[in-house]
């Protein structure tokens, strides 16, 4: 899907309130109060990580860590982004 379609596609789930059924989209999310769109679940605002791990079949303790790893790499990739530093502490 290109850009244009995936923002055609996205506005009209939210605009229906209807869950899309669009399984192969690299957007869907198997989350019916999200209306089964990451974009949807992004825009409605911080998720704990037990939602976050709810959404993809990992334990909370699984989505900390791989945060964690993603934090390490940012920091490690560049040192000029103090930005993630005050991110997470570990």
């Amino acid at each position: 899907m290109n850009k244009p379609e995936e923002k055609k596609c996205y506005q009209e789930v939210f605009d229906k309130k209807i869950p899309c059924e669009e399984s192969e989209c690299r957007h869907y999310l198997a989350s019916t109060d999200d209306l089964n769109c990451t974009i949807i679940a992004a825009k409605s605002g911080p998720k704990t990580l037990q939602e976050i791990g709810d959404y993809y079949g990992i334990s909370r303790m699984r989505v900390c860590q791989i945060e964690k790893a993603i934090l390490r790499k940012l920091r490690s990739s560049s040192k000029e982004l103090d930005l993630f530093d005050s991110l997470s502490s570990e």
